[in-house]
């Protein structure tokens, strides 16, 4: 995998929002899988102004959710769909019918999550997949000693997530959901590009478990090591435990001027 070490989130942003819109240039109907949390928010940011300014057409690009609490009311602002409403759809202009997402109110949501996994394979793939990381290493909502080989499905948080995620419930745990649906980790392996984005010295444990540990169930995001072009991108705090940090910045300060990240 690619790791590129940047100065900062904002910086990272605009990496990552560049990549999209070279995509969105070359495929303008890309499906771009995006992820919820503060850390994805310079991305967003940095794609939205591009969209402001011209550089970028997103009228024909698609959304796809990557993970949704079960248990809260659509209407509720923590639900996935109302984040991303707010954080991606409304600031990039795009649709609800562009916009594709697991089916939470389903009286069967296994078999929603089976069907979300179908319409995913029936829009042709993900094209561009965005990541974050929590601090026990999951990625979605794929907790530690998930299945490698894991589609969408329903589980069940730790109350170490659950704690993470109570800043967006006032602080309060007991508002966090128990329960969640996520893409598997198979079904996030199937898009065509995956980036991680991480920052923070708090993630830094587990970036370097993910990108020079060994693939482990216990670190779940340690699956990108089996993707084909898995890009990570953290800011200097969150690769403060990477042993070869320098050889990253070596091959990135390095790197042809033709590829994209």
């Amino acid at each position: 995998m690619e790791v590129v070490i940047v100065p900062d989130a904002k910086s990272g942003g605009e990496l990552i929002a560049e990549a999209m819109a070279q995509l969105l240039l070359r495929k303008p109907d890309a499906l771009l899988g995006v992820a919820t949390g503060s850390t994805p928010l310079p991305v967003y940011e940095a794609l939205a102004a591009r969209v402001r300014s011209g550089a970028v057409d997103v009228s024909r690009a698609r959304i796809a959710q990557l993970d949704e609490y079960v248990g809260l009311p659509a209407e509720h602002p923590e639900s996935y769909r109302s984040v991303l409403t707010r954080e991606v759809l409304e600031p990039l202009g795009i649709g609800m019918d562009a916009f594709m997402g697991p089916d939470r109110t389903a009286e069967d949501v296994q078999e929603a999550c089976d069907a979300y996994d179908m319409a995913l394979a029936e829009a042709g793939g993900v094209d561009l997949q965005l990541l974050g990381i929590g601090t026990d290493g999951h990625i979605g909502f794929n907790e530690p000693c998930s299945s490698l080989a894991s589609r969408t499905r329903i589980k069940t948080l730790t109350e170490q997530t659950r704690w993470d995620n109570a800043r967006f419930f006032d602080g309060d745990i007991d508002q966090v959901p128990h329960h969640v649906i996520t893409q598997g980790i198979g079904t996030i392996l199937q898009a065509r590009h995956l980036v991680l984005f991480a920052t923070g010295e708090g993630k830094a444990a587990m970036v370097a478990a993910t990108v020079e540990g060994p693939v482990a169930a216990v670190c779940p995001a340690s699956a990108l090591q089996l993707h084909r072009h898995a890009t990570v991108v953290v800011d200097e705090a969150g690769a403060s435990e990477l042993k070869l940090a320098d050889y990253f910045r070596h091959a990135f300060g390095n790197k042809p001027d033709w590829p994209q990240i």
